[in-house]
């Protein structure tokens, strides 16, 4: 009711967490679906709608397909619920997968199932999650020679146990971003997690 989520979690960021003393940064919301909070000049940016930072529909694949109508590209691929949809996908495909899921009913799969199987070693797991880290650092790196943040932070139920990944973004993001904005900018996990939002919230009702 206060603001967005999206703002909500990068001032919780500049109070208390990973962008303090910054005057550019963005949070990168990573859960259910994919969102952005901007930090640009000091100030969070909101666009004519309030919807600045919808980045789930970023364009990173080629061609259109109608499953990107309700949720946008980037969302269907590289979000909590897109990482279930890749998962289910591909083990539809695999009928001779032998992996760590194949015990669970399929339908039933989730984004937790793959991060799980990608510590045991499961092929699928960690195919579906290489392709997450590729659009991970193509939609971050598209962010960056955008705006040219000091800071990209990664926060949401993904990050979480994909935080382990942002070294591997960052190196998938360099070899798309502006040259020089990628080597100033500092890729890195929510010092604040689930409360980023709570705390940009209780921020901005102090102010």
């Amino acid at each position: 009711r206060i603001e967005s989520d999206r703002t909500c979690y990068i001032l919780g960021e500049v109070w208390k967490g990973a962008a303090k003393g910054c005057d550019n940064a963005i949070y990168l919301a990573v859960g259910t679906g994919i969102g952005a909070g901007i930090l640009l000049d000091g100030r969070v940016i909101h666009g004519a709608n309030d919807i600045v930072g919808a980045t789930g529909w970023m364009a990173l694949q080629v061609p259109y397909h109608e499953d990107y109508i309700p949720c946008g590209c980037w969302e269907y691929y590289a979000s909590g619920d897109g990482i279930g949809k890749q998962i289910r996908r591909a083990l539809r495909c695999e009928r001779n997968y032998t992996g760590v899921l194949a015990g669970k009913k399929i339908d039933e799969v989730t984004s937790y199932d793959v991060f799980a199987a990608y510590k045991e070693g499961d092929l699928l797991a960690t195919k579906v999650l290489n392709q997450a880290i590729e659009l991970w650092g193509m939609g971050a790196a598209n962010l960056v020679s955008l705006f040219n943040p000091e800071k990209v932070i990664f926060g949401g139920g993904v990050f979480g146990p994909a935080s382990q990944f942002i070294p591997r973004i960052y190196n998938e993001a360099c070899k798309w971003g502006q040259p020089i904005s990628m080597q100033d900018v500092v890729f890195c996990a929510s010092e604040v997690q689930g409360e980023a939002a709570l705390l940009g919230a209780a921020y901005l009702a102090l102010r």
